[in-house]
C-alpha cells in the first residue's frame, strides 16, 4: 500500500511538473511576441523620428542654403570630440540627434537676414541669437529624446558666461552643448557664407586656441586641435 502511495505520488508531482513546463513554454511564447511587437514598435518610431529629423534639416537648408550640411557636419565632429572624452553611447547618440539638428530654431527668421551679402545690424543679428531658444522650444514640443532640446539650447552658450541665451557658465553648460560649441564653430568658419570665404582650418583651429577654457571648453577644445593635427579628421570622409 505503501508503494503504491508513493508511486501515486510521483505520479501527481509528474503531472504538475508538465504542467507548469506547459505554463512556462506558453508564458516564453507570449514574452517572444510581445517582445517582437515592442521591437517592431521601436523600429517605427525610429523610422518616424528619423523622417521627423530630416524635415528638420530639410526646413533648416532651405531657409538657409548657405547652411547645407552644416548641421551633419557638425555632428560627426560632436561625436568624434565625445568618443575621445570617453562620453558614454547613450550620451554621444544623443549628442548625434541634437547637432543634428541644432540650427532648426533658424526656420524662424527672414531668408532675407540669413542670406544677408554682408555683415548683420546689431538687431538683426538679436534676430538670429533667438534660434537656440526658439529651437528648444520646437524639439521639446516635438517630444524628442531628453535632453535633445537642452543641448541644442545650450549650444551658444560660453564658459565665461558671454554666451547666449542664458548666459550660463563653465560647468553649468552640459557637456554635450560644450563639444557641440567647439565643433559648431569649426565647421561653421571652414565653410563659405555669405557674407565672407570660408577660413582655412589652420585660422578655425586658432580661434578655438585662443579662446580655450574662455568661450571654449578647454578639454574639447584641445582634443579637437588633436583629430585635425595628429588623427586627419576631416568632414567629408
Amino acid at each position: 500500500m505503501e508503494e503504491k502511495e508513493k508511486k501515486e505520488k510521483l505520479l501527481k508531482e509528474f503531472v504538475s511538473l508538465r504542467q507548469e513546463v506547459t505554463r512556462l513554454k506558453k508564458k516564453e511564447t507570449e514574452h517572444r511576441k510581445i517582445q517582437k511587437m515592442l521591437n517592431e514598435n521601436i523600429e517605427k518610431m525610429r523610422k518616424t523620428l528619423r523622417a521627423m529629423i530630416n524635415t528638420l534639416i530639410f526646413l533648416v537648408e532651405e531657409k538657409d542654403p548657405y547652411t547645407a550640411g552644416h548641421q551633419k557636419k557638425v555632428a560627426k565632429l560632436s561625436c568624434a570630440i565625445a568618443r575621445e572624452m570617453g562620453l558614454s553611447e547613450e550620451s554621444i547618440n544623443t549628442l548625434e540627434l541634437a547637432a543634428t539638428i541644432h540650427d532648426i530654431g533658424k526656420v524662424n527668421i527672414p531668408f532675407e537676414i540669413l542670406n544677408k551679402p554682408d555683415r548683420l545690424t546689431r538687431a538683426q543679428f538679436g534676430m538670429v541669437k533667438t534660434h537656440s531658444q526658439t529651437g528648444y522650444s520646437i524639439v521639446k514640443s516635438m517630444n524628442f529624446p531628453s535632453p535633445v532640446a537642452d543641448i541644442i539650447l545650450q549650444h551658444h552658450e560660453r564658459i565665461d558666461g558671454s554666451g547666449y541665451p542664458q548666459g550660463l557658465a563653465g560647468d553649468d553648460i552640459m557637456i554635450e552643448a560644450r563639444i557641440l560649441g567647439v565643433a559648431d564653430v569649426i565647421e561653421a568658419m571652414s565653410s563659405r557664407r555669405a557674407y565672407r570665404p570660408a577660413h582655412s582650418i589652420d585660422d578655425c583651429l586658432e580661434e578655438i586656441w585662443q579662446k580655450r577654457n574662455i568661450s571654449y571648453d578647454q578639454d574639447a577644445a584641445d582634443i579637437c586641435m588633436d583629430l585635425f593635427t595628429r588623427k586627419d579628421f576631416n568632414f567629408t570622409e
